[in-house]
């Protein structure tokens, strides 16, 4: 169902399962939800995370005993799915799919987090009605487990999104930062578009959604097209790096598979909301 324009109505979260709470996103959906005063558990993969008013929850989303057993467990009204596994067909594919099982089971609604990776990039402009084409195979993964969710849990929501930046912790980054170092090889592509957000703007949303009636899919990408070399500028240019040490180069003359130019079309799921998922310009202004 695509986002449409209308408020949800609001309920209490009381108790959230964040599956993925000690990656990147699952680490800012945990801290938000601890400091909304929510009863918390989260689940991790290797290592579970350090914040200490969360129940932690070892799970293997390839186990549907595991799944079963840790939903049982933490007995969430919601559980917010931020887990990634990659191009790992179990974890990223199937993996979700026994997680909305589990979650329908015990009637707990489901927020998934999905990825711009669905798309091609032959249209560019990608609103909640289009339909998947990946042309990767994690794309591929996330776009069979958006069908797989929503045929076992109807009433879930599907919130695809774009890369997903902080204030200096996530992987792109980094990349920035090594790059223009000089300790990294590599270059940022010119022709490789699209629309990042902050992890901050994107997990409020993400606990938004999961505070009233939504389901189906959404769109929460910034509210900006960037290049990534476009978007390397800006986070070389906030961390006082020299942007001009940034190597350029164009992903359609790499060996490196994807698409090029995909725009998540965010504006009907923003107007449903009260957070603001900002273009990149904006949160990624340098400090005073």
């Amino acid at each position: 169902m695509p986002a449409g324009g209308r408020r949800e109505r609001c309920w209490s979260i009381r108790a959230v399962l964040i599956v993925g709470g000690s990656g990147f996103l699952g680490a800012e959906l945990v801290r938000q939800a601890a400091v909304a005063g929510h009863t918390t558990a989260a689940t991790y993969a290797t290592k579970p995370g350090g914040t200490r008013e969360v129940t932690w929850h070892a799970l293997d989303l390839r186990d549907p005993g595991s799944v079963e057993a840790v939903v049982a467990e933490a007995s969430p009204r919601v559980v917010v799915n931020a887990s990634s596994g990659g191009a790992d067909w179990a974890v990223t594919a199937e993996g979700p799919v026994r997680l909305a099982m589990a979650a329908a089971k015990s009637g707990s609604r489901l927020i998934h987090v999905s990825s711009d990776a669905v798309f091609s990039g032959t249209r560019v402009h990608y609103d909640e009605s289009c339909l998947p084409d990946p042309v990767t195979r994690y794309g591929a993964a996330k776009a069979a487990a958006e069908t797989g969710v929503l045929l076992v849990h109807p009433d879930a929501v599907v919130a695809r999104t774009s890369l997903i930046i902080g204030d200096g912790q996530s992987v792109h980054e980094r990349a920035v930062h090594e790059l223009a170092a000089g300790t990294r090889a590599g270059v940022l592509f010119t022709d490789d578009i699209r629309c990042p957000v902050h992890v901050a703007d994107l997990a409020a949303a993400l606990m938004e959604l999961a505070s009233g009636d939504a389901s189906g899919i959404h769109h929460l990408g910034g509210s900006e097209a960037l290049s990534r070399h476009e978007l390397g500028i800006l986070i070389a240019r906030r961390d006082g790096l020299d942007d001009s040490r940034l190597p350029t180069g164009l992903r359609a003359d790499s060996a490196f598979p994807g698409a090029l130019d995909v725009r998540l079309d965010s504006r009907a799921t923003q107007r449903k909301l009260r957070a603001t998922l900002r273009g990149g310009h904006q949160f990624l202004t340098p400090a005073a």
